[in-house]
């Protein structure tokens, strides 16, 4: 997401996502649109608000009522995030930033909790604060002057839509906070991975339902909800497998430490030529034994058949050489090529010298090999137990 910075609360950095900008207007617009049927909302029990229709849709007074309510709907959601951050900071994980994007907002941990009551706490934190923000609205609906009717039914509206917040983040929809809470009691008596798999598993099935009530509905929102909950969940599910997978797996392990390398004065004919009898799409550049470079056949290709007997590796290479040490975790390594956005990475050690190349290949195939050896291990320890 492109996002900016705009303030923090507890040393957390607060963003706005460019697709904040957009659906802030949309939701100021349908609020105002719909004042007449919140006022309606409000004045029926149990809420007896008994606001003045007439004085709140006179004029421009729906729009200005559309706005501030949109407004308080974004803040609650900011202290919707603060509650789960708050409490993951608590045990010890840290925010990188609360993101307000057009779908509502997202508390960016540093690391995933894998005991299933601090994960249970984090979850609960976000809508319980929703909770305490729809009564807090609502006692302020009740006790304040009835000439106050502007804030009246801001305040109404809001302790509406937190208590529907809240509710709605407790529904098994995992990643949301309801597929955590059912992640954390499943991890009671299962190991953390499958707990996540069953978790995804539901929330993707609640996806699927959300998203027909929404294409039945003509529901927009909805649908982009359902949408991010299934590929949210997937993605979850995939990631703590492989968290688990690598628990003790260092990049040193999959490796592969007999790396070819190519001079900066090869041409790339010579480069294409070394391509085809290696079947390596990639090296690493040295200069007098140093890498100072990678090039891939991408780069090759970009050359013109006629010029790559003259054309230079040192002309088209990556001058970004992009490592991981050899200590590392194989998982920072793919998180690392994820976010550079690269397919290989030079392996370092304490000398700088260079010691391997890792490829996202690599540890793909090495994943593979781990999931069937680790089912094989609970089958074999199922049989030795009688099971």
């Amino acid at each position: 997401m492109r996002s900016f910075r705009i303030g923090s609360a507890f040393g957390i950095p607060i963003k706005l996502d460019v697709t904040f900008l957009l659906i802030l207007p949309v939701f100021a617009y349908l609020i105002g649109t719909q004042v007449d049927i919140w006022i309606e909302t409000l004045n029926a029990a149990p809420f007896d608000a008994q606001l003045d229709t007439a004085a709140l849709t006179a004029g421009n007074m729906q729009w200005y009522l559309g706005i501030a309510a949109a407004v308080g709907l974004f803040v609650g959601v900011v202290l919707h995030e603060l509650g789960h951050s708050v409490v993951a900071m608590h045990f010890g994980f840290p925010i990188d930033s609360i993101t307000l994007w057009i779908l509502g907002g997202i508390a960016a941990l540093s690391d995933q909790p894998e005991e299933w009551s601090q994960e249970l706490l984090i979850a609960i934190a976000g809508p319980i604060v929703s909770i305490v923000l729809g009564v807090l609205s609502l006692g302020a609906l009740w006790y304040l002057p009835e000439g106050l009717d502007f804030a009246r039914f801001v305040f109404g509206y809001l302790a509406l839509m937190n208590f529907a917040l809240a509710a709605f983040n407790l529904l098994p929809g995992f990643p949301m906070d309801g597929g955590r809470v059912l992640r954390a009691l499943l991890a009671r008596k299962r190991p953390f991975a499958r707990a996540t798999q069953i978790a995804a598993e539901v929330g993707k099935m609640f996806a699927l339902l959300l998203g027909i009530v929404g294409i039945l509905g003509f529901n927009l929102i909805l649908i982009a909800i359902a949408f991010f909950i299934y590929i949210g969940a997937s993605s979850e599910a995939q990631r703590t497998v492989m968290n688990a997978a690598f628990q003790d797996v260092s990049v040193t392990d999959v490796m592969t430490d007999d790396v070819h390398t190519i001079e900066t004065t090869a041409s790339i004919a010579d480069l294409m030529d070394r391509m085809f009898e290696e079947r390596h799409t990639g090296y690493p550049v040295t200069r007098n034994g140093d890498v100072v470079g990678m090039v891939t056949l991408d780069d090759a290709r970009d050359v013109k058949p006629v010029e790559r007997d003259a054309v230079r590796v040192e002309d088209v290479m990556n001058h970004d050489v992009y490592s991981v040490h050899e200590s590392n975790n194989a998982m920072d390594a793919l998180e690392a090529m994820q976010e550079e956005g690269v397919g290989r990475l030079v392996v370092f050690d304490d000398h700088d010298e260079m010691v391997g190349l890792v490829s996202r290949t690599d540890i793909m195939t090495a994943f593979n090999i781990i999931q069937t050896a680790g089912m094989d291990a609970e089958a074999r320890s199922a049989r030795a137990s009688g099971g």
